[in-house]
This record gives structure tokens, C-alpha cells and sequence, in this order.
């Protein structure tokens, strides 16, 4: 069994060290306006509905929402509401006010000093070499977090239209899914979407859950606002499934990356690998259809949560691009295998910093921050070359065959990539269509493609 040793982000003002004891007594509640049982009869949140997305598709010119804009999603709800928390004092510190600067270099590396986010508290044990773990309802999660910190309630409309509901019910026998503030956030409108929070379901990719998220990231409609995910084993330390948003108007490295073309499926869905980053990584982008970019993603996920292969997940233009990056950065230092120089930076590689947002706790680091710095704390983060392409293998083997939304494997009869080819363009491949699963077809032409 691996452990590491590492201080738990506050994501909740009532997110504890150790679990409390209920004292309260029954049918009063526990008194502090929770998403319990206890607490919910006859709440209400507001509810933002999109419309219904069988239909919705990822290129630029079909707006999610139609001829509506995204503005009461975007500035006047979650901004508005996010900057109503700020001021009420719900947030442990700051963020706008921590010292951010972009590393001149050929990526851009972001730095952050935020020292808000080191607690004075003592380092906890969390197990990294499993990615699959059940919940456990002792420990802290989400339910608990007060109804204060919630934004609003996340779903899909029952017709095609978006709509508001500022004073909704929350529908206990459907489990809502919500969007809540962060309160050790990294940037300006951090916020955390939990699907379907009353199943208490545990941190891992299903398609229904990752369909969600991006419904939110297309919703938006900003390039500068990214999802992102991290698995257990990646620095994830709640086991209870949740998203994270923030805004941040520069661009990413990762998002600058070459990539190579690696397959197209029939389906509109291209996928890439990264060149010359420090992280190995998977590109995604096209997709007929947002249902489309999103199973592939999933069942890629689910492929590596059932292979127990800690990874990230960021979500970038507006659901366009989804890169997947498995990790062992945790295994290593767990291991003992992480030099005690990268260890002293105290930074937790998860999906912002692999993104190339790095989040520093240390006014030296900041100083000294370069990308040489960023590149060789990254570097330790990615899988070796040999282990990456065995990783590749299992992901393709499970688009080709297909998947149930499970993790069960479909049997179909589809054509393989061929991995010899070289860097590819996007936009010379045919599809060839054979049974209901998407076809993989190896590129033509031989060209990076740049961002």
C-alpha cells in the first residue's frame, strides 16, 4: 500500500480535520444548513437549466443556448453570485489580491504566489495506489458543506430552452447536481460542480457525470474559463466526484502545445498526443455532436480508472478541447523517488499545474519561478515514454471495441491506428463507418498541428 503525506486543500468553511458527532437533535437539523437529510426539507436554490443537448454540436457557429447569449450564466449568475460570497467573507482569503505573474518563454508559464493556500495544519495520509476507492461517508464530503456555499443548481431543461429558477426546490429524489464556491480558491470565480451530490457517488469518471461538465464549460462560452478534473491518486483528496472551474485570461502552455495526429473516428472525434511538453498527454477535440467528444473521453477515463492509472482531466475551449493526462507523480514520491528539492516546493501536480498554472506557496519559488523550473517539476510528473505508449494501447483497444458506460467492453470490428505514423493534420481523414461504434483512422499527411 503507498501513502503519501500531504496538507488537505479547505475547499468548505465546514470541512474538518475530524468527523464531528451528530448531536443534534432529530428532526431539527444540525444547525448548520447542510446538504444532509437533516437539513434539506424544504430548501431551495437557484437553478440554472440548459437546454436539452441531443443536438448540440461543437462547432463555433452553433452556440449552445441558440439565439440566446450565455451572459445570466456567466457574469450575472455565477460571477455575480461567486462575488457575493467574496463579499460576505466566505472565502479564506483573497485571491485576487495574490501576486501572479506569466514567465517569459517560449509556453508561458503561469506563477501564482499563494500562500493562503498553506495551512498550519498537520499533514494527513492519503493512499495513492488506488484510483478507485468507496465513499466513505465518515469522511468529510460534500453533503456537508453549508447551503451558503452553493451557487446554484446545474442541469438540463426539460424542453429546448435555458432557463432560471432563482428560487427552485431541490429535488431530493433526483439528487441535483450543484455548482459551490471554493474557499481556498486559485483564481477568480473558482468554483467546484458536484454531479448528482445527494448519491454520494465516489471521485471517478462516469459518462453521465463527465457529459455535465462539459455542458458547463460550453455554457460558459469563455475561453478563459477551464474545467478540470483529478482522480484519485493525482492529487484529488476528496472521494466524493466533483469538477473544478476557473477563469484565468491567459492562455495555458498545455493549450500551446504541438500535438500529433494519432486517430479520427467516424464519429467527428480527432485524438492527438502532445509533442514537446513535459507532461505525455491525449488531445480530443470535433465530435459531431458534444455527446460524441464526451463518450470518448469517458470511456478513456473509465479505461484507466479500471486499470487503476492515477490521471487529470482539463476541459479548454469551451468544451472544444479536452486534454487526458495520466500521472505517477504521487507513486513516485511515495516511493521515495522525488528529489527532496522538488519536495521543499510543497507543490501538489494536479490538473492547474500540469496545465502549466502553477500554484506556488513559497515567496522563494515565486521569485526564482522560470520554465526550467516548471519543465523539471512536470517532467517527474509524466509517465515514461514505454509506459505511456502501454497506456495509449489499453485507451484505443476500448474506443475500438466500444463501451457500455461501465467500463464493460462492446465487441465490434474496427481498424487500429497505426502508431508509426508520423505528426498528422486534422483534416485529411475519411471515416469509414463499420457497426454503431466509432472507427479509428490513421492520418495521411505528415505536419504538426500548432495552437
Amino acid at each position: 500500500m503507498l501513502r503519501i503525506k500531504r496538507v488537505p486543500t479547505v475547499v468548505s468553511n465546514y470541512q474538518k480535520e475530524e468527523p464531528e458527532e451528530d448531536t443534534a437533535p432529530h428532526g431539527l437539523g444540525c444547525g448548520r444548513n447542510c446538504l444532509c437529510n437533516c437539513c434539506l426539507q424544504g430548501a431551495k436554490l437557484p437553478l440554472y437549466a440548459f437546454k436539452k443537448m441531443k443536438k448540440k454540436v461543437t462547432q463555433e457557429d452553433d452556440h449552445p443556448c441558440g439565439d440566446e447569449t450565455p451572459v445570466a450564466f456567466l457574469d450575472s449568475l455565477l460571477l455575480g453570485e461567486w462575488e457575493d460570497r467574496m463579499q460576505k467573507g466566505f472565502f479564506r482569503y483573497d485571491v485576487t489580491a495574490c501576486e501572479t505573474k506569466v514567465i517569459p518563454s517560449e509556453y508561458g508559464f503561469i506563477a501564482q504566489l499563494n500562500e493562503g493556500r498553506h495551512l498550519k495544519k498537520r499533514p494527513t495520509e492519503f493512499r495513492v495506489d488506488k484510483v478507485l476507492q468507496p465513499f466513505d461517508g465518515s469522511k468529510f464530503n460534500f453533503t456537508k458543506i453549508g447551503q451558503e456555499e452553493v451557487l446554484f443548481q446545474f442541469g438540463e431543461s426539460e424542453d429546448d430552452h435555458v432557463q432560471f429558477f432563482p428560487n427552485a426546490p431541490i429535488d431530493i429524489e433526483n439528487s441535483p447536481s450543484v455548482v459551490a464556491i471554493n474557499v481556498s480558491p486559485i483564481e477568480y470565480g473558482h468554483v467546484l460542480l458536484i454531479p448528482r451530490i445527494l448519491e454520494c457517488l465516489p471521485q471517478r469518471i462516469d459518462r453521465k457525470s463527465f457529459l455535465l461538465a462539459l455542458n458547463m464549460a460550453a455554457e460558459a462560452g469563455s475561453p478563459y474559463f477551464r474545467v478540470g478534473y483529478n482522480s484519485l491518486g493525482a492529487f484529488a483528496t476528496i472521494n466524493h466526484i466533483h469538477f473544478q472551474a476557473y477563469y484565468l485570461a491567459v492562455p495555458f502552455p498545455i493549450e500551446k502545445a504541438p500535438t500529433r495526429k494519432i486517430v479520427a473516428l467516424d464519429d467527428g472525434v480527432k485524438i492527438t498526443e502532445l509533442l514537446n511538453y513535459p507532461v505525455r498527454g491525449l488531445v480530443f477535440e470535433g465530435g459531431n455532436t458534444l455527446l460524441d467528444i464526451s463518450n470518448a473521453v469517458s470511456d478513456s477515463c473509465i479505461c484507466l480508472q479500471n486499470n487503476n492509472i492515477p490521471y487529470n482531466v482539463l476541459i479548454s475551449d469551451s468544451g472544444k478541447r479536452i486534454f487526458l493526462l495520466p500521472q505517477c507523480y504521487a507513486e513516485k514520491q511515495a516511493l521515495g523517488e522525488v528529489s527532496p528539492e522538488l519536495l521543499d516546493t510543497q507543490v501538489n501536480p494536479a490538473v492547474w499545474e500540469i496545465s502549466g498554472h502553477m500554484v506556488l506557496k513559497r515567496k522563494k519559488d515565486y521569485e526564482e519561478a522560470s520554465e526550467e523550473n516548471a519543465w523539471r517539476l512536470l517532467a517527474e510528473v509524466s509517465l515514461s515514454e514505454e509506459r505511456f505508449q502501454e497506456v495509449k494501447t489499453l485507451i484505443f483497444e476500448v474506443i475500438a471495441r466500444g463501451d457500455d458506460g461501465k467500463g464493460n467492453n462492446i465487441q465490434s470490428s474496427i481498424d487500429e491506428a497505426d502508431e508509426s505514423e508520423t505528426p498528422q493534420c486534422p483534416k485529411e481523414v475519411g471515416a469509414l463507418k463499420k457497426g454503431s461504434h466509432p472507427t479509428m483512422v490513421p492520418g495521411k499527411q505528415d505536419c504538426l498541428v500548432l495552437h
